[in-house]
């Protein structure tokens, strides 16, 4: 099974500009997450990956949206044991008139920590 998380939109500081630092930007994140799907009750919450996410980003304050899904990719693993893949994207929407920035980052269940 796959479960997408889309347009997760929330304001958090991230960016190592002296702009980006002083002020909260809009993030979208995404996230498809393969699982094992059994029964019901091993299932996969996707209200706290969802949670997750969204409070990381903001009391995180990363630097760049790499750093931002590496520490956030590993936590969504240990999550559920059954989850085998995760895309994780996040994305900055207004960071220009003319193009988003989006960075990808693709993990399997075995980089669990």
């Amino acid at each position: 099974m796959t479960i997408l998380i889309e347009n997760l939109t929330i304001d958090a500081i991230i960016g190592i500009l002296p702009n980006e630092r002083e002020k909260p930007q809009r993030l979208v994140a995404s996230a498809a997450i393969d699982y094992d799907y059994k029964n019901s009750a091993e299932f996969v919450d996707y209200a706290l990956v969802a949670d997750l996410i969204a409070s990381r980003l903001v009391s995180g304050r990363f630097g760049l949206l790499e750093e931002a899904i590496e520490a956030i990719a590993p936590e969504i693993l240990r999550l559920n044991p059954s989850i085998q893949k995760l895309r994780l994207c996040i994305e900055k929407p207004d960071i220009s008139p003319s193009f988003r920035a989006k960075v990808f980052g693709d993990y399997s269940g075995r980089d669990r920590l």
